[in-house]
């Protein structure tokens, strides 16, 4: 715009003309000014410029009504010199002139402020500040009363009737010009506001599509942490979850930026004592400053207080009524978290203990799953098995005893120890007991002690966590989990490791245990039975196995017979595993010849049941019609060669003892090789052919392992597939 200086003639300074004409174009400096400024403080600050060409003053200054409060404050000063502002820069409306203006819409004119008596305090002050003259008019605009712009002069001259005209004129434009600025800082304000309510927003939207996304509790942390930094900054975050079990709030997940010397494997707080402990028992938002946090002595907020932070917000993690951890932020600005912060975290807070609840849920139903899937395989093990009786075989009155056992304990749920040579069917009367127990729904779970390393075995027990050891890159569960409301077989008890013992007694107890490698204790519903060919209370006496874990097992002992003290049920076995044979090799026998059946009955069978399964399995296999073809030859050989060794061993142990003689009819006398032969043989089907350790054949022949074995090899023995 131009001026109207550069369209009229020069005036002569002196001119009447001349002071109006710079008035005006000043005026239209000021109008520019205001079109192009929206800035209060740089608006003043040019105003000002502009203003002391044409007009005589030594400070501006605005303010502004505040109608909430009810007060006038001193927003903007342009002053050439120093001003002191001594005391409150907000005073009431109704104690100041400017307030009188704004009240009265009127112009304020002190010509000398030592002799005006209006506003006595507000003089004074001016007098401090060597004021002499000053005028106050109201900001008004059509629309809206703003407040008031303040002139004042330092040297002692008073304030003509033009020089108010030229303000009045001055002031109705800056009141355009404020009104303009304030509905411009208001918008912006609105703005800034929405868009902090968006980037809220956003928060909630990214974490909730998070929690649809994913079920992992741990990619669900680092979402939510990437996702509040940007709206609410703060230096640390974490997750606190109840361990039930120990009763403490367990640190699941940290991040502390910058520093991870306080990362520790696990991290447990207490209830009583820490902040989150206290947010979770009362349920509500904990925020704690400054010193406060000191009165907290755990290593945690120890180590934080040494890394400057100055305030901590815990929040609860509450749904359906259930308050199962919090999360918990803490920044080093002793400010931080206001309550626009505190609600959205309590926002958060809601969607993610929604999220943990359903992530818990979700990994206890795939830890059911894996545990239902581990029964079907050994359900479908059982099937398979070769022991598949629906009920045990025999009527002799040793059986009955021990069946009348197995019922008087089965109902009762006490650990039964199942005690029986090699091959006696132990299993079978420890499926009977679970069969006849109220358990009898849940799964039967075998383990043979024996047949499990030693260095493998507390894992294949008790289960393992991810890390354990080499190769464990995933968490396992141990049999005692597999078997929780069922029923736990341990065969071969004797042979368990002595330091496991001590923990297997820990589970008979108390029911309780920990994986490898983990610390959280794990609670189990598990009746055990268990069984042994050997004498426990000799290897007790021999400081081999543990005296009260026997006690413990020994409750309610149950002796299985060997199949030589109830002959009579032999005849009912061979003709159920002939059936049995026969169907599964596709075969016709149907009948057994009387001198067949009494050969059996009156063998001795060291094997026990196993030894005749095995035995009939090869004569089915080996007769060609209906008529059961066994080698009679082989037994009467292996009668007479255990018969020998038997003599000898009593003869070596009783030198003066006098030997039967034999009978008027001997047997076939075997050659030594073939006694040999079977006496090896009989050894190797009574140890399960384990050669060599305490409980080997070698041992038990009173052999040296590689002699044994140079003696298999000899005789041209082979374990039966």
């Amino acid at each position: 715009m131009a001026k109207l200086s550069d369209t009229t003639p020069e005036l002569v300074p002196s001119s009447p003309l001349a002071q109006p004409v710079r008035q005006f174009e000043a005026l239209l400096e000021v109008s520019e000014t205001i079109a192009q400024q929206r800035d209060l403080k740089l608006l003043f600050h040019e105003l000002s410029n502009r203003l002391h060409a044409v007009l005589q003053f030594d400070f501006l200054g605005l303010v502004l009504h505040d109608p909430a409060r009810g007060t006038m404050r001193l927003h903007i000063l342009e002053t050439h010199e120093p001003f002191a502002q001594e005391g409150p820069e907000e005073l009431p409306t109704a104690d100041s002139p400017s307030g009188w203006v704004f009240e009265k819409q009127e112009l304020f004119l002190a010509q000398d402020t030592s002799k005006d008596a209006r506003y006595p305090h507000f003089m004074k002050r001016l007098q401090t500040v060597g004021v002499h003259s000053v005028a106050i008019l109201p900001l008004t605009t059509a629309h809206h009363r703003l407040g008031t712009m303040v002139f004042g002069r330092y040297v002692p001259q008073g304030i003509s009737e033009a020089e108010v005209q030229f303000m009045k004129r001055v002031a109705a434009q800056v009141a355009v010009a404020v009104d303009n600025a304030l509905n411009f800082e208001a918008a912006e304000a609105y703005q800034k506001q929405l868009a902090h309510e968006r980037d809220r927003l956003q928060v909630l939207l990214e974490i909730n599509n998070l929690l649809v996304s994913t079920r992992d509790p741990a990619t669900v942390f680092k979402g939510i942490v990437s996702s509040i930094k940007p709206v609410l900054q703060h230096d640390y975050t974490s997750l606190a979850l109840l361990d039930t079990a120990s009763g403490l709030l367990k640190i699941h997940y940290l991040d502390l930026p910058g520093n991870s010397s306080i990362a520790k494997p696990e991290i447990t707080v207490p209830l009583e004592g820490s902040p989150a402990g206290q947010c979770f028992s009362s349920g509500q938002v904990l925020i704690t400053r400054g010193k406060d946090l000191d009165r907290f002595r755990h290593d945690v907020l120890r180590f934080m207080r040494e890394q400057s932070v100055e305030a901590i917000c815990c929040v609860p993690l509450t749904t359906h009524g259930r308050t199962f951890g919090t999360i918990n932020l803490a920044s080093r600005n002793p400010n931080a978290f206001t309550p626009a912060d505190v609600e959205l975290l309590l926002q958060v807070g809601v969607q993610v203990a929604i999220a943990l609840e359903n992530a818990l849920a979700f990994k206890e139903i795939d830890a059911l799953k894996d545990k239902l899937a581990v029964e079907k395989l050994y359900l479908e093990e059982e099937i398979r098995s070769e022991f598949n009786f629906e009920e045990i075989i025999g009527d002799s009155p040793v059986l009955r005893r021990t069946l009348a056992q197995v019922e008087l304990a089965a109902p009762a749920g006490t650990t039964v120890l199942i005690q029986g040579e090699t091959g006696t069917g132990k299993e079978i009367i420890a499926r009977a007991i679970h069969n006849l127990s109220p358990r009898r729904e849940r799964t039967f779970v075998k383990v043979n002690c024996a047949a499990i390393p030693a260095g493998l075995l507390e894992s294949e027990l008790f289960g393992h966590e991810r890390g354990a050891f080499t190769g464990a890159l995933t968490q396992k569960m141990g049999r005692f989990e597999f078997a929780d409301r069922g029923t736990l077989f341990l065969d071969e008890i004797a042979d368990l490791p002595l330091e496991l013992q001590p923990k297997l007694l820990r589970v008979l107890q108390e029911q309780e245990f920990e994986r490898l490698g983990g610390n959280r204790t794990l609670r189990v519903d598990v009746r055990v039975v268990a069984a042994t060919n050997g004498d426990l209370a000799q290897l007790v006496a021999e400081r081999k196995f543990r005296s009260d874990l026997y006690y413990r097992l020994n409750v309610f002992p149950i002796f299985v017979p060997p199949l030589r003290e109830r002959r009579e049920d032999v005849p009912l076995l061979v003709r159920y595993f002939v059936q049995t044979f026969s169907r599964r090799q596709n075969k016709t026998v149907e009948y057994i010849p009387a001198d067949v059946m009494d050969a059996l009955v009156n063998y001795s069978w060291p094997g026990n049941i196993r030894e005749l399964e095995n035995l009939v399995e090869r004569a089915v296999l080996l007769s060609p019609g209906k008529e059961l073809r066994v080698p009679i030859g082989e037994l009467k050989a292996a009668t007479a060669a255990f018969s020998a060794a038997a003599g000898a061993a009593e003869q070596l142990a009783n030198p003066g003892a006098i030997v039967a003689a034999p009978s008027a009819h001997p047997s076939p006398i075997a050659t030594l090789e073939d006694a040999d032969r079977q006496h090896i043989l009989r050894a190797l089907r009574q140890t399960n052919w384990r050669i060599a350790g305490p409980r080997g054949a070698a041992t038990l022949l009173g052999l040296k392992r590689t002699t044994l074995q140079a003696r298999i090899r000899k005789l041209g023995i082979k374990r039966p597939v």
